[in-house]
């Protein structure tokens, strides 16, 4: 049966899982799930995925959510393009890098904290995006130098992995937003390489945006 990824287009995380979908030449069909409208909030989606949060992958009935534990599954179920190394030492630290957006950035710059901070605080879109801004450029200087011993085109080195992964939609982000991106050269240099991808580039929001 073929995995249904339930998606929003500009989702960070379901375009995390799209990039790698598509490294591991997985078919998928995609439902899309509007947040801006508050379909994730719909009960027969709430009863998919109990957060009401995107992405969830639906593999013969069983709904995967959260987009790492999504990647994983991923990485055990098609083995070939691994997305983390097997040498312990290494994949802790590719694993630090992926955390870095995953954990510790993303989350306190998604959508529903943005409105959080206009209904309870009062921000105005100026404020939301100082907001968005401050956090991204502390995450992206931090991933700058954790990687900045690397070797290769990509964080991963010779083939793009996990950190790549979850670069690409970051960087994504931080130019809608208008961040400078200059004092991030390491980053850049992995986002132009991975762009250069066509699994990768296919994944991009552009060429998964809804018509109409």
């Amino acid at each position: 049966m073929t995995p249904v990824l339930y998606e929003y287009w500009r989702s960070s995380a379901a375009y995390r899982v799209r990039i790698v979908l598509n490294l591991k030449q997985v078919a998928y069909d995609s439902v899309a799930i509007d947040l801006t409208t508050g379909a994730q909030r719909d009960p027969a989606y709430v009863a998919r995925n109990p957060q009401g949060l995107v992405p969830a992958l639906d593999i013969g009935g069983a709904i995967l959510t959260q987009s790492l534990a999504i990647i994983d599954y991923l990485d055990t179920a098609y083995p070939a393009t691994p997305m983390l190394p097997r040498e312990p030492l290494a994949r802790a630290r590719v694993f630090a890098q992926a955390l870095s957006i995953v954990a510790d950035l993303h989350p306190i710059d998604n959508l529903r904290v943005l409105n959080r901070l206009t209904d309870q605080f009062g921000a105005d879109q100026g404020a939301r995006e100082a907001w968005y801004v401050h956090w991204i450029e502390i995450g992206l200087t931090a991933l700058e130098a954790m990687t900045a011993d690397g070797t290769g085109p990509f964080l991963g080195g010779d083939t793009p992995n996990l950190a790549d992964v979850c670069l690409v939609p970051q960087i994504y982000n931080a130019r809608r937003f208008g961040v400078s991106l200059d004092p991030f050269p390491r980053l850049l240099a992995a986002e132009t390489a991975a762009a250069a991808v066509a699994e990768i580039a296919a994944a991009h929001p552009d060429r998964v945006k809804p018509v109409g």
